[in-house]
């Protein structure tokens, strides 16, 4: 379903790139269907609007990456799939200089795209342009994060853990230490009271494909835990780890990462494809 302005949009960030003879406008929104980026390149004689779904705009800074970092002999034209969308990305070059073409086709809109120089001394267009899209995608991070946290439970009715679970928590009350051979988490035993929680970095996101996994260390009164929540689209599910199980939990995982590594170094991006360089 496309998601674009309407009556119901809530405006959640907004910044702004004047380069060369282009405004850009960046507007992170919200609406009942979720959350969106519309990017707009204005100049003195036209108006063009991409509309990147949100868990897209890290593979746009990625992609920015890619274009920065990348010779200009050797920097291949890409495919971004995202939902029902799909980007083209194209380098070109006039008589202004270098640029990058960002076309969004979709089966709900006409074709629309925007143009972003490279700038006259290197790339710092798009250096600036993919500045901002990291700096909205740490928000959009942010804004998960604290929206994960307020679906948490109060911490003395955490769902699912009994008192005979929670005899596997380490006291929150005791100030013995746990040895590193037992635990091997030191840094996390000594964690400060849950409303401090959030503000010292100990909530984490990763994404992987579409999904993003949230990592919260929380408290009640038989101890500390983990709080793992996995979330795709509008789907939410966690699971909470006692702090005493974390030593096993990274075993596992590492035999696991150990057992596949050989395929993982195979695996491409699903969403971004390399296109051969022939002209659309």
């Amino acid at each position: 379903m496309e998601r674009g302005s309407g009556g119901n949009d809530v405006e959640l960030l907004c910044r702004t790139l004047q380069f060369e003879h282009k405004l850009f406008y960046f507007d992170l929104k919200e609406n009942p269907r979720g959350r969106y980026l519309k990017i707009s390149e204005k100049t003195s004689a036209t108006r063009s609007t991409i509309i990147v779904p949100v868990g897209g705009i890290v593979w746009f800074v990625d992609l920015f990456n890619y274009y920065v970092n990348t010779d200009e002999r050797d920097a291949f034209s890409k495919e971004l799939k995202l939902d029902t969308k799909v980007f083209y990305f194209d380098v070109g070059e006039n008589r202004r200089g270098r640029f990058l073409k960002v076309s969004e086709a979709s089966v709900s809109r006409n074709r629309s795209t925007i143009i972003v120089p490279a700038g006259s001394s290197g790339e710092e267009g798009w250096t600036a342009f993919r500045n901002i899209l990291h700096e909205i995608n740490e928000e959009v991070s942010r804004l998960y994060i604290v929206s994960n946290q307020q679906h948490m439970e109060p911490s003395d009715h955490l769902p699912g853990l009994s008192d005979d679970v929670g005899a596997g928590f380490i006291s929150g009350h005791t100030s013995q230490p746990i040895s590193g051979s037992d635990l091997n988490v030191n840094s996390l035993v000594e964690l400060p009271p849950q409303d401090e929680i959030g503000s010292l970095g100990m909530s984490k996101v990763i994404r992987a494909d579409q999904k993003r996994f949230f990592f919260d260390l929380g408290s009640n009164n038989r101890g500390h835990y983990l709080r793992i929540s996995e979330v795709s689209g509008s789907d939410r599910s966690s699971i909470i780890l006692p702090l005493s199980g974390l030593k096993h939990f990274h075993d596992t995982i590492g035999h696991f990462v150990e057992i596949t590594k050989d395929r993982l170094g195979g695996i491409p991006a699903v969403n971004v494809r390399t296109l051969e360089p022939v002209q659309r």
